[in-house]
């Protein structure tokens, strides 16, 4: 009776170091938390929707309201910043001839997670 119990209580011991070895590594990596992502997105004054003037001047809700809107439908949660793009923000800035300088500066809303 004494090896059976024996026995018993070795097999029980090598269950329990076995199924921890077995959680500890399962094969699966933990989940890793995403860094928040942002990404700028220039956008022509003249696009034809008619909501330049509401991105470009920067003050109200207007503005905020529609740069939230354009994020949202690109995928991220809200708009960070928004207004009109510096002019080493897109090309065609650098002064060479014959480089066409764009009639109005494009609009930059930069959106975030």
């Amino acid at each position: 009776m004494r090896r059976s119990a024996a026995g018993l209580g070795a097999l029980c011991a090598f269950a329990l170091i076995s199924s921890a070895a077995l959680a500890v590594d399962d094969g699966e990596k933990p989940a890793r938390v995403p860094g928040q992502v942002e990404k700028t997105f220039l956008i022509p004054a003249g696009e034809g929707y008619g909501v330049g003037e509401c991105l470009v001047a920067g003050s109200g809700s207007c503005g905020q309201v529609v740069a939230d809107a354009w994020c949202e439908a690109q995928g991220f949660a809200v708009a960070g910043s928004f207004g009109v793009a510096a002019p080493e923000d897109y090309t065609g800035t650098i002064d060479q001839p014959p480089a066409p300088k764009p009639v109005e500066p494009p609009i930059r809303i930069t959106c975030k997670d």
